[in-house]
């Protein structure tokens, strides 16, 4: 059984990196202090293969990947950019940039994460059987953000259906915050793999996505070293009903991630991927000599 903990994307975690540490460096460097990582750049953009290639190829053997999902693929792209995307087209482009991670046995999943609008409807559950079925061949994981799914005794139907269809859980941590959040729910609906995302708990935020800087704040959480510990015995729980559980910090808005992912790690008894301490401070950087 296997825990590995890291952080959602790699490039903004300022605290990770010794300074004039180059963007094409990063990810090399972050593979030093975690196992695993969440492609976030994905859902904005389905990348070219030959990017990906250099992200695998960049990088310590040692760090494993979850991807997420274009946005038109899910649902959150909506207007006329919407109108014009092709279901097959879309999953054929995605299963070709995730080739290089699923060739090298380092691609954890692609992650599914559905938009709050995305109820437990029958249109939907024949989508996600779809877009299942299109995936044929890749690890994917599922993340609902509508309530629906766990409420009114569907919650057992929701994981059976996900146990039938091969989705990997996405368990997740955050605000409890009214349709658009789910509950915790700590079932595995896959034996090889399960997935934890800490979204954070700032309630206030989570549904404003009208505010003008809804994204700098939503994710704005500190998890307490209380909080956190709360959650060792729950991922230990799940790593006996699968053989991996790949933890994501997303809390990255006060830069807070990096930090929790770590204190998480220690009180595990995890190390880093070179056998170092996860809390093991930095060496100091080189002091400036005042010349003038």
């Amino acid at each position: 059984m296997t825990l590995l903990i890291g952080l959602a994307g790699w490039g903004d975690h300022d605290t990770l990196y010794p300074t004039g540490t180059k963007q094409g460096e990063k990810l090399n460097v972050y593979g030093s202090h975690f196992p695993v990582v969440e492609v976030d750049s994905t859902f904005y953009a389905i990348q070219p293969p030959q990017r990906f290639e250099a992200w695998v190829n960049g990088s310590p053997a040692t760090l494993s990947f979850v991807v997420k999902a274009y946005q038109g693929m899910t649902g959150h792209q909506r207007g006329p950019a919407a109108g014009s995307n092709d279901p097959a087209a879309m999953a054929d482009a995605f299963c070709r940039m995730l080739e290089p991670a699923q060739s090298s046995g380092r691609l954890t999943a692609a992650l599914f994460q559905y938009p709050p609008w995305f109820d437990c409807a029958s249109r939907n559950v024949r989508e996600l059987r779809e877009i299942k079925r299109r995936m044929e061949g890749f690890p994917c994981a599922l993340e609902f953000r509508h309530q629906s799914w766990f409420d009114g005794g569907m919650r057992e139907r929701t994981l059976d259906f996900m146990r039938e269809e091969g989705w990997i859980h996405s368990v997740c941590d955050e605000p409890q915050a009214g349709i658009g959040s789910i509950p915790e729910v700590l079932e595995a609906t896959d034996a090889e793999t399960t997935i934890v995302r800490f979204h954070g708990r700032n309630v206030a935020n989570w549904n404003n996505g009208g505010g003008p800087n809804w994204r700098e704040v939503r994710y704005l959480y500190h998890y307490s070293e209380q909080e956190l510990t709360e959650w060792k015995s729950k991922l230990q729980k799940l790593e006996q009903q699968s053989k991996r559980v790949a933890v994501i910090f997303n809390n990255n808005s006060g830069g807070h991630a990096a930090g929790n992912a770590k204190t998480m790690m220690s009180l595990l008894g995890l190390r880093k991927p070179g056998g170092g301490d996860p809390l093991e401070l930095p060496p100091p950087e080189p002091e400036q000599l005042e010349l003038f």
